[in-house]
């Protein structure tokens, strides 16, 4: 083989590799594309009201595929009729359908949570004592509340600073009204966690 066919054969095989290169890229792309828009989303943690399980600007991956909600699990809530509360908002479930829930209230560092009647170990709760910016850490209405069929109670880790099913204004959540759980908080990677559901769930 002269020199000339060595450096043509030479250039077909580089153009035909990028070639391949550019179409796996495409591919990979479009099912980037599709996963995002079908399967999961990324949603931004706006707000304090999961500390120290989640902070302010973190990217969340999330997914409502075959989901059904359980407590334990970190949620997007999206209840346009909930004003002020008619963003988004990360929660954390606390209770489901015929769940029944009480919290016995001290001060504003101890309190107690019970579903039907049993206290719930909560490792993940936080509380600032002193730092109370969304009313009371007390519910807006007489309790124990017994969960409504299609309905989840929910609270934010960071007690103090919560608007969540204690207040008037966001109540029990209908669960259309889920956007999706939280599955991986992606962004920042030095915090890259896969999240599991403290009760086992």
């Amino acid at each position: 083989m002269n020199k000339s066919k060595a450096t043509e054969k030479k250039r077909t095989g580089i153009l035909t590799s990028a070639s391949e290169l550019v179409e796996m890229l495409g591919l990979v792309t479009v099912a980037v594309m599709l996963l995002f828009a079908f399967v999961v989303r990324l949603n931004i943690v706006v707000g304090e009201s999961m500390e120290q399980t989640l902070s302010e600007g973190e990217y969340l991956v999330v997914s409502d595929l075959f989901y059904e909600p359980k407590a334990g699990d970190i949620v997007i809530v999206h209840d346009i009729e909930a004003d002020p509360y008619d963003d988004p908002i990360v929660k954390r479930v606390i209770a489901t359908e015929g769940q029944t829930v009480d919290i016995v209230f001290g001060n504003e560092d101890v309190w107690t949570l019970y579903v039907d009647g049993k206290e719930v170990e909560e490792s993940y709760r936080y509380i600032v004592p002193n730092k109370i910016t969304h009313g009371t850490i007390t519910a807006e209405y007489s309790l124990p509340i017994t969960v409504g069929e299609g309905q989840v109670f929910v609270m934010g880790d960071n007690r103090n600073n919560s608007a969540d099913s204690r207040s008037q204004a966001i109540g029990l959540v209908d669960e259309r009204c889920i956007v999706g759980k939280a599955i991986v908080r992606l962004l920042p990677f030095d915090r890259f966690t896969v999240f599991k559901n403290p009760f086992g769930n």
